[in-house]
């Protein structure tokens, strides 16, 4: 018996087997919908968010004198 997985965008079960082209979802509408999400950046991937400037930006950078 194949597995069967929820749809990410809508619940519905979706069974899956090479025949489910969209797996992990259910229609080729649910996947464009999917892909707006992160286009549109509702989506985050989870991590600590760093104050203040990036590494790069924190090293000084002195005036460039070469004589």
């Amino acid at each position: 018996m194949p597995t069967v997985v929820k749809c990410p965008t809508c619940g519905k079960d979706v069974r899956w087997t090479s025949e489910s082209r969209f797996r992990p979802f259910c229609s080729e509408r649910c996947k464009q919908t999917d892909l707006g999400a992160w286009a549109a950046e509702k989506y985050r991937i989870g991590g600590n968010e760093q104050e203040g400037a990036s590494s790069e930006e924190e090293t000084p950078r002195g005036d460039y004198n070469p004589h």
